[in-house]
């Protein structure tokens, strides 16, 4: 998807702090932080959400989950606690129509509403 901001940050094409990347995935800093440590984790692949990952049968969200936890460590929150969430759809308050976790921590975040 050529206009999709995550596919081209993924590609290198606009700029952002990157935090962690490998062959299929990208984590970059949040502009609008929410935490400390706010980190956006993305497909390089464009996937629309997680509901498009049911269709898939290569193992990608076993290897995103995975990939997570790595750039929790590499930012240093594993031991300390995290949260990782991605909104679904318009109800669930998703933006951007690319599949992405935000991973949240640095601080006590308290009591999830």
């Amino acid at each position: 998807m050529d206009d999709c901001i995550f596919c081209r940050i993924a590609r290198g094409e606009i700029r952002s702090e990157i935090v962690l990347e490998d062959r299929d995935f990208v984590a970059f800093r949040d502009i609008h932080p929410k935490a400390p440590q706010h980190i956006l984790v993305v497909p390089r692949e464009h996937v629309v959400s997680l509901n498009d990952l049911e269709q898939r049968q290569g193992g990608e969200g076993h290897a995103l989950l995975q990939f997570i936890v790595r750039v929790a460590k590499h930012v240093g929150v594993d031991e300390s606690g995290y949260r990782a969430l991605t909104n679904v759809g318009p109800d669930g308050g998703q933006e951007v129509q690319h599949l992405h976790f935000h991973i949240l921590g640095g601080e006590d975040l308290g009591d999830f509403r």
